[in-house]
């Protein structure tokens, strides 16, 4: 495992990924792929947030259960784990810019067919849509890594941050929408139309030179298995236990500050705030972490942030909910250095887009199993202390591993 960042530079440039093709990129048509990732990024959550906000209306003219309710919300985070896994396999066969496209049609096509019919139809055309959304979120950090190599750190930044507006928009505008267009079918085939919006941007303004040459999901691109690699599985780990934190919190923050006695309006504004939060931290500190050699502190410095927060919820919920959300979110905001991580782990683009597969893949499957947990533990105890005492391990295993997973090493 090198550790020479010259030497790693040096390999990028004989490989098309390193500076030298990251200015040739920004200087031919960077503005417009900058803009095309971004609109793609917008993409990559309303289809998991617009759900929740007409998800009872849903249920209502539907006639669907409460177990079909849990499976369409689930659904997700287990699409994501599997397709993304898949990710490099596609790129490895079409090259990683047409993937991407891919991953928008199939995108555009799951938002349209989920509102087309029954209960049924709903969940396959979620199922369609997540899987287009696991393809890009793998793919994506690979196009950062290639074409913009000498701006990790401020494009991964503008990537993440887009990710979280276009979340936090999916459950805010998604309930206006419902009401301007007569019905939840309309409201969230709408976001069909800023999906297809990105699709056609991106064919415009992905370069059309070879994608870099890419291996199978776990294994880099000198062929070796990153399923053995420690390193790998750090990040992974590291991932996996961020998007657990991330899952949880929204799945379960408003019925704990409910319980805390804040009313229903303002447990919903308090977790869209958690989710805005995370836009000003992620324009700001990659950039600053990509220019260390070590990006370690950064990350456990916000790890402390969702510390304080979670201990204030499981102590004293109802003493300052808004503060304690607010600290939620600064430490939630650690995603955009787990996207970072991915690539600045890596040398060169087949490496980040195998490193990105195995990180997303095993790790939203990790992730996944949170909420779960979470609930579990809830029900059981009938208190929300055990959960959140869960919760802190998990946080401080996130720190832990961010800390060896910030080092300026090589997979």
């Amino acid at each position: 495992m090198a550790t020479d960042r010259g030497a790693s530079l040096d390999e990028d440039v004989r490989a098309g990924d390193g500076p030298a093709a990251g200015r040739t990129t920004m200087l031919g048509g960077g503005l417009l792929l900058t803009v095309a990732v971004v609109l793609a990024a917008l993409n990559l959550r309303p289809s998991v947030t617009s759900v929740g906000a007409v998800l009872g209306e849903m249920r209502e003219t539907l006639g669907a259960s409460a177990t079909w309710a849990g499976a369409l919300t689930t659904m997700p985070g287990l699409c994501f784990a599997v397709a993304g896994l898949a990710a490099p396999l596609l790129a490895r066969r079409i090259g990683v810019n047409a993937s991407v496209a891919v991953a928008l049609t199939v995108l555009t096509a799951g938002l349209v067919v989920r509102v087309l019919n029954g209960p049924f139809v709903v969940l396959g055309g979620t199922l369609v849509a997540s899987a287009g959304i696991a393809l890009a979120n793998v793919l994506i950090p690979v196009v950062v890594k290639s074409s913009f190599a000498t701006r990790i750190g401020l494009m991964t930044g503008i990537y993440t941050a887009a990710l979280q507006a276009g979340g936090a928009a999916g459950s805010a505008v998604t309930p206006p929408l419902d009401q301007a267009l007569g019905g939840w079918r309309a409201g969230l085939a709408s976001w069909a139309v800023l999906a297809a919006a990105a699709l056609v941007l991106w064919l415009v303004a992905a370069p059309r030179r070879n994608s870099p040459s890419i291996t199978a999901p776990g294994t880099s691109g000198r062929g070796r298995s990153l399923l053995r690699n420690r390193l790998a599985w750090i990040v992974t780990l590291f991932f996996g236990t961020q998007a657990c934190l991330a899952y949880i919190m929204m799945g379960w923050l408003p019925q704990v500050l409910m319980d805390a006695g804040v009313s229903r309006t303002g447990a919903g504004l308090m977790v869209g705030l958690v989710s805005l939060i995370g836009l000003p931290v992620s324009l700001v500190v990659p950039p600053l972490a990509a220019r260390s050699d070590s990006q370690s502190h950064w990350i456990v410095g916000l790890g402390a942030f969702g510390i304080v927060g979670i201990a204030g919820l499981m102590v004293a919920p109802s003493a300052a909910p808004l503060l304690w959300s607010v600290l939620v979110g600064i430490g939630m905001a650690v995603f955009s250095l787990a996207i970072g991580t991915i690539a600045l782990r890596a040398r060169t683009s087949a490496d980040t887009a195998s490193l990105s597969g195995m990180a997303q893949g095993f790790g939203y499957l990790l992730a996944a199993l949170g909420p779960f947990l979470f609930g579990l533990l809830r029900d059981v105890t009938g208190d929300w202390t055990v959960p959140f005492a869960m919760l802190l391990t998990v946080v401080a295993g996130q720190m832990v591993l961010g800390w060896f997973a910030g080092k300026p090493r090589y997979v």
